[in-house]
């Protein structure tokens, strides 16, 4: 019954949406799929949901036009001879944050592209130089990833609040909220505990 329900459960997110609310566009996704040994941490500003299994093979629904995507490549390698009690059974390699930024177009199916090491000795040469390409159904590269920098976010992921020409808001209500709680996923921590600061002062 376990190996079912988990069976369920990794049908179920199989297909992760990477926005918020119902936009129009969503029924013209494209879709990106992620092998296990991708883990898509951010799209557009948005925290991915961490799942039970982190090699869980996953596609990624993404609105079509321009899509930031940040996410960390691992290898994972059995440790030869005896292993102590506690001590993992495995070393597990990992690259810095990747990002890619690419224009995803309506309906299309887009796949992770990347060298694989054949040993473990050959995965800690390459990672420190690591990079895949993401690439289209036809096989087309369409971008390639680089080490991401937590500062270059994403704009297009923050949503602008409107001012008046005399500096004051035009936003109000449960519009001015939705726009927040987008502001607030897009923002690092140092500017979380910022505001914070400010609000309750």
């Amino acid at each position: 019954m376990v190996v079912m329900s988990l069976v369920g459960c990794a049908s179920s997110v199989s297909v992760v949406e990477t926005w918020e609310g119902n936009p129009a566009a969503a029924s013209n996704a494209a879709t990106l799929e992620a092998p296990g040994e991708i883990r898509v941490t951010r799209v557009n500003g948005r925290a991915m949901t961490n799942f039970l299994m982190d090699d869980l093979a996953l596609d990624y629904a993404l609105l079509p036009g321009e899509n930031e995507v940040v996410f960390v490549y691992k290898t994972i390698w059995a440790k030869s001879g005896v292993v102590r009690n506690g001590e993992s059974k495995v070393h597990v390699i990992e690259s810095e944050p990747q990002v890619v930024r690419f224009e995803a177009e309506a309906g299309e199916t887009y796949r992770f592209d990347f060298d694989q090491p054949e040993s473990r000795q050959e995965a800690e040469q390459e990672m420190p130089e690591f990079s895949a390409e993401i690439v289209s159904l036809a096989g087309a590269s369409v971008a390639t990833s680089t080490v991401w920098d937590p500062s270059e976010r994403m704009t297009a992921a923050r949503t602008p609040i409107p001012e008046s020409t005399s500096g004051s808001s035009l936003v109000s209500g449960d519009n001015a909220l939705e726009q927040l709680k987008t502001i607030w996923e897009t923002a690092s921590d140092e500017e979380k505990k910022a505001f914070l600061r400010w609000a309750f002062e």
